[in-house]
């Protein structure tokens, strides 16, 4: 299940008045739920008997099989993750006991349904391995593409100066750009960032 979680693209989910970050993969076998608030991550594993268990506590008037009972979560939770939540759905979280617990309601067969994912404090390799080493990765990726757009406007610039020292004209005033600078380009895109995070 972790395997497959990490091939999940990252969410933004709202519950209630807050704002998180989630992934969530699952499986006839159970499921798996990651969920950061950017300042702490839980997650939440549960096989088919801890499912089945649950299910039995929370909702003691269905009988099904605990494959609809799962089937039934993952019909909840990627339409949430895909920004497209279903209406007839509610979800509520609250922290509780150095976790995190996220309520749904919503309805199955025509009855009441009711889910509680209990999440704990992911460890520090489950951490690193879902948000800290992808962020890195992509920083240095976007870190390469920026040199590598920045080579390109310096190159462009010096073609464009030789077409001008041999006389070349632009036939539109309008199209004229002005060398490019990667120094003062730096400190006014530092100070964006900054100006962001504030």
């Amino acid at each position: 299940l972790e395997s497959s979680l990490l091939m999940q693209p990252w969410a933004s989910v709202c519950f209630g008045e807050s704002t998180f970050l989630a992934k969530a993969c699952f499986r006839d076998t159970g499921y798996i739920l990651l969920i950061s608030d950017l300042s702490s991550v839980w997650y939440e594993s549960a096989d088919a008997e801890a499912v089945g268990q649950r299910s039995k506590e929370l909702n003691k008037r269905l009988t099904v099989p605990v494959s609809s009972f799962l089937h039934r979560l993952r019909n909840l939770m990627c339409p949430l993750l895909a920004g497209q939540p279903d209406a007839a759905t509610s979800f509520s979280c609250h922290h509780a006991a150095g976790g995190l617990s996220l309520h749904v309601k919503s309805e199955l067969s025509g009855l009441p349904f009711y889910w509680d994912f209990h999440c704990c404090p992911a460890p520090v390799e489950m951490v690193s391995r879902h948000l800290v080493r992808p962020l890195i990765q992509m920083s240095l990726a976007l870190q390469y593409q920026v040199q590598e757009l920045t080579s390109l406007l310096l190159q462009k610039d010096a073609e464009i100066e030789d077409y001008r020292e041999s006389g070349a004209a632009l036939s539109r005033d309008r199209l004229r750009t002005e060398p490019f600078q990667e120094k003062t380009f730096q400190q006014n895109f530092m100070a964006e960032v900054r100006s962001a995070a504030n």
